[in-house]
């Protein structure tokens, strides 16, 4: 077996599990606020779109994809993000999903004859981890805090550091905490990459879950910059979260084409094609926003009433963007996690679970981050649970 296997931590629903092992039986109907899976109803010309074309099952899918596809991505980057150029031949390439892309993504750029350094915000994705553990490379966490903005400080971050990076990954909007980078903050960066000659990889798949304002994307900043290559940068997008679609397996990297024809290469290799049938679906759902308008709506109304229930009893405030409340906690977060799901049957995610220990300190300690993605009722039935238990301490 590869050794690196053994490098791999427990995911955190595994921790979880474990957490909960020899907790009573509740007699109160169960509330998941642990899980980002979306539980909005997934748009109806979709489930069409698939049952009309069913019987493209009997071919097999190209690795690229059909062009159709890489044209209504490349077009919908342009609108969302102001770009005036996206080769959709070269710069686009469609994925089953963010969560295999970001994952064979690393094994493909990864040098690991070079002692690979990979920088990752931390509370963190755990597939950033993972990928990495998994390509030979050696993981640098970089705390996101209240002091930080809930991103990391990438002032902070040595030459030297800089000097031996190859990936740096970034998640803008963050998961769990929902906090944006600038357009500054992404063009500094982009600066950064040039100087010291490290690929960006940007996972944005929370970007058109937002309040106010649509944040800012790398290709963006690139396009600001004047830089129409995307060199060294690429990002990362699905419909999982944006379309209410986990199960369609659907997603698209973008960016720097150099970049992404190694990577085409991988993925022949590895295997990974998207159904053909999932294609033309896809394609509908990038060419359609209404649908993305009223779900955004939902969840702004569901953190408006949860927020009114919870803002005075727990230290929490709405993210700009995603769909994860990320309050303090006033003990310990696994305690906290353990007693709501053995008094009030509702089931958080402790902070510690989503982050590293560094220093002696874990940015997700006395944290839980709750993902908002049941109807509203359930929702607000669960911030009323949650503050009886607070009323308690």
């Amino acid at each position: 077996m590869n050794p690196d296997l053994e490098r791999l931590h427990p995911y955190p629903f595994e921790k979880l599990k474990l957490l909960f092992k020899d907790l009573p039986a509740s007699d109160k109907s169960p509330i998941a606020l642990s899980i980002g899976e979306p539980k909005h109803p997934s748009p109806d010309f979709v489930q069409q779109l698939l049952r009309d074309n069913s019987a493209l099952l009997s071919r097999y899918p190209t690795t690229a994809g059909i062009p159709e596809l890489s044209d209504a991505i490349a077009s919908w980057l342009k609108r969302r993000f102001h770009l005036n150029s996206v080769d959709a031949a070269s710069q686009v390439l469609p994925v089953n999903g963010t969560r295999e892309a970001l994952f064979a993504f690393t094994q493909a750029v990864i040098d690991r004859q070079r002692q690979p350094l990979v920088l990752m915000p931390n509370p963190f994705y755990q597939i950033y981890e993972g990928a990495t553990l998994l390509a030979g490379g050696e993981p640098m966490y970089l705390p996101c805090t209240d002091d930080t903005g809930m991103q990391p400080d990438f002032d902070a971050v040595s030459e030297d550091t800089w000097i031996r990076t190859q990936l740096l990954f970034i998640c803008t909007p963050g998961n769990p905490t929902g906090a944006t980078l600038t357009k500054a903050q992404l063009k500094a960066l982009i600066q950064l990459a040039d100087k010291y000659d490290f690929v960006i990889a940007s996972d944005e798949c929370y970007s058109e879950i937002y309040r106010d304002k649509p944040p800012a994307g790398l290709l963006q900043a690139c396009a600001e910059l004047g830089r129409d290559d995307y060199r060294r940068c690429v990002v990362f997008h699905s419909l999982s979260k944006r379309s209410n679609l986990p199960g369609l397996r659907s997603g698209f990297v973008a960016g720097d084409s150099e970049i992404l024809k190694g990577f085409l290469r991988y993925r022949t290799y590895h295997g990974c094609a998207m159904p053909i049938h999932h294609q033309l679906a896809s394609i509908a759902a990038w060419n359609d926003e209404i649908h993305v308008e009223k779900n955004r709506a939902l969840y702004r109304e569901k953190f408006d009433a949860v927020l009114d229930i919870l803002g005075g009893p727990l230290k929490v405030s709405a993210p700009a963007a995603g769909f994860y409340l990320w309050p303090k906690t006033p003990i310990s977060d696994e305690e906290f996690a353990q007693r709501l799901q053995a008094e009030q049957n509702v089931t958080v995610l402790p902070g510690r679970y989503l982050s590293r220990t560094v220093n002696g300190k874990n940015p997700g300690k006395n944290r839980v981050r709750m993902a908002l993605v049941a109807p509203l009722e359930e929702c607000v039935e669960g911030a009323k649970r949650i503050k009886a238990l607070l009323d308690t301490l």
